[in-house]
């Protein structure tokens, strides 16, 4: 049997009196694209954070490739080929945008430098839309262009696995078409994906496989559709008095 992309083996995250995730398992193979959903506030960010770092697990171990990472520091982890976005975009302001890109190269898995690194970069911003934009001062872009900046910036790194966290949010229609075509298609590369989202639609259309959170624990997981009309799942989401 193949060694999954990343394994996540009872984690538990607790802040004080609180836990936000509770004995929580599961594994994603490679190159697989793979839906973490739930409620607001069920841990999911929480969970992307330990897998990425930010934040060191109570309990448990997560491993990429049958390594343990859980315990490294976040840019440990990010050499090693874990890259992300966030819920709330996180730009370098003083940058513009080919150079917040090429920080992602220069500090991620694939360690680009000079020139090399700057061509990536304009590659990568035209690949998300935001092509002779390349020295526009991130800090004047609308949000929409500077989640952009940031999904360009993690490709930059050629991670083993992408963490999303509710990167289509906030797109238009339009938009969140060309941002579901855009995950496909670095989906189609071999690129392991782990997807924070509310956008059911896109859950269904990108994602085989999910597992659902509530209340810091997994209530739910399998394909997609059998999730969805779990009955847990939509009380989860709806409550009992709806469900």
């Amino acid at each position: 049997m193949s060694t999954a992309a990343l394994s996540v083996s009872n984690a538990c995250k607790q802040f004080g009196g609180l836990v936000a995730v509770n004995d929580v398992s599961f594994e994603v193979g490679e190159g697989e694209l793979f839906g973490l959903i739930g409620p607001n506030g069920s841990g999911k960010t929480t969970m992307l954070n330990l897998i990425s770092g930010a934040l060191q697990p109570t309990g448990g171990e997560i491993r990429l490739s049958g390594e343990r990472i859980s315990g490294l520091a976040a840019h440990h982890i990010a050499r090693k080929g874990v890259a992300r976005t966030f819920q709330l975009v996180r730009v370098l302001p003083s940058l513009d945008a080919e150079e917040n890109v090429m920080t992602g190269a220069v500090f991620g898995h694939r360690r680009l430098w000079g020139e090399e690194a700057r061509q990536l970069a304009r590659a990568l911003l035209d690949r998300v839309g935001l092509g002779g934009r390349a020295h526009m001062p991130v800090a004047a872009m609308t949000y929409i262009d500077q989640k952009r900046v940031e999904l360009a910036r993690a490709l930059a790194s050629d991670p083993r696995v992408l963490l999303l966290d509710e990167w289509l949010a906030g797109l238009n229609p339009s938009e969140l078409q060309t941002g579901i075509g855009l995950i496909e298609d670095v989906g189609r590369e071999g690129r392991t994906i782990i997807m924070v989202e509310h956008v059911m639609d896109a859950i269904r259309s990108l994602c085989d496989r999910c597992v659902v959170m509530n209340s810091g624990r997994k209530i739910a997981e399998g394909g997609v559709s059998e999730v969805l009309a779990d009955p847990d799942v939509v009380r989860a989401y709806l409550g009992d008095d709806d469900a």
